[in-house]
């Protein structure tokens, strides 16, 4: 089942096409990343997903509702940080429970279980201007998932932390993953992404230009991507009518193949004149796929 169907949400900013005809539906313990850079339209997609911001078109689908009550169902991490700093650490976690209708001795037992979990327990009763700001970070986390949503929405969630509580983070993500949430999120982190993410879309210029189950994404792009370890000259490298690009590291090369060249025939091509000592076609990672997409359809002037 659909958890969200997003169909066709489109944002100007007066003249400024922030998102731009946007489309794609998630599944019931997807866990999509969505990825782009500084100024792609991420964040503006994530508002009219939450509702903050009203599309100029297109509509936006929550479990078969495009209604403001199923509001409850979701955790929503923002990337603007923000809590009540002269509120005790407790205090604010009840109060934002009570906002989305927890019962209140369920709240405390999530709350105390959640505060163990995440080292925050001896600072239950401090105020959050104590706190130092990877604290406050994770006192958001906690407020984000601690009413249980169905669907959680995280900008940039490893922002401010340190690798201990990144590593601690991803693992809670992975168990509310197995536990069968819906999960987006948006990060710089492509490592992060490649590990917990079984979808991702890449946003560029506000429109939507790569995505697809992870697996599949990295098995197009892998196809024209070669492992060369060989003796002999390197004259080919320049000469060959197959290569789109190259990364000579000495020992070996990184090769990346035209789009319309099958491997086997640039392997054919290449029998002759090298020694081949290895030949593999590698799979690319996420960052290279980021990279080469992105500049693939250039850059322009931040839409964020």
């Amino acid at each position: 089942m659909a958890i969200l169907e997003v169909k066709n949400i489109s944002k100007s900013f007066a003249s400024l096409k922030a998102v731009d005809d946007i489309s794609f539906s998630i599944e019931e313990g997807d866990v999509l990343g969505v990825l782009g850079p500084n100024g792609a339209g991420k964040t503006t997609m994530i508002r009219m997903i939450m509702n903050i911001i009203v599309p100029d078109n297109g509509t936006v689908t929550l479990l078969n509702s495009t209604e403001k009550s199923t509001a409850n169902l979701i955790g929503y991490l923002p990337e603007e940080r923000g809590i009540y700093r002269k509120m005790k650490l407790v205090n604010v976690l009840l109060f934002l429970a009570k906002l989305k209708e927890m019962k209140m001795s369920e709240a405390k037992k999530q709350i105390d279980y959640w505060l163990k979990r995440l080292d925050l327990m001896k600072w239950k009763k401090k105020k959050i201007e104590e706190l130092s700001k990877g604290m406050q970070q994770k006192l958001q986390f906690i407020a984000t998932i601690l009413h249980k949503p169905k669907l959680l929405i995280l900008d940039e969630p490893f922002l401010g932390l340190d690798p201990i509580n990144t590593k601690l983070i991803k693992e809670i993500i992975m168990e509310l993953k197995a536990n069968g949430t819906t999960i987006i999120f948006s990060t710089h982190q492509m490592e992060s992404a490649e590990k917990l993410c079984n979808k991702i879309m890449l946003i560029n210029k506000g429109k939507q230009i790569l995505s697809g189950k992870i697996g599949k994404v990295k098995e197009s792009f892998g196809k024209h991507n070669i492992h060369l370890e060989y003796g002999g000259k390197d004259d080919f490298l320049k000469e060959s009518t197959y290569i789109k690009k190259f990364d000579n590291f000495g020992n070996y090369v990184e090769i990346q193949l035209k789009d319309d060249m099958p491997s086997q025939d640039f392997l054919k091509e290449i029998v002759p004149i090298i020694q081949i000592r290895k030949f593999e076609i590698k799979e690319p990672s996420l960052n290279d796929i980021f990279i080469e997409t992105v500049h693939s359809h250039g850059k322009e002037d931040d839409h964020e």
